[in-house]
């Protein structure tokens, strides 16, 4: 996890961004694309926890392929916790 801050401009038209980056090391596009869905879910859930100025990238190992939704939901709430104390 990637993570920078944006000027005040930005922030005041959104909240925090997120970028995923799911290679073909992780699979076919199907695979790909599913794996894009449930990592976006997640981000979906954690935006409300984040700082407004977040501009967070996602690199999707290929174990995240066959890892659980709760699984993927933990370790990117483990990653946000460690960057902010949340």
């Amino acid at each position: 996890m990637q993570e920078r801050q944006r000027s005040t401009e930005d922030i005041a038209a959104s909240g925090p961004r997120f970028g995923l980056v799911v290679s073909k090391a992780v699979g076919n596009a199907v695979v790909r694309h599913r794996t894009s869905r449930r990592l976006r879910h997640v981000c979906m859930a954690l935006a409300g926890l984040l700082p407004a100025h977040a501009d967070i990238v996602i690199r999707a190992l290929p174990a995240s392929a066959e890892a659980s939704s709760a699984k993927l939901a933990a370790d990117l709430l483990k990653a946000v916790r460690k960057k902010w104390d949340i």
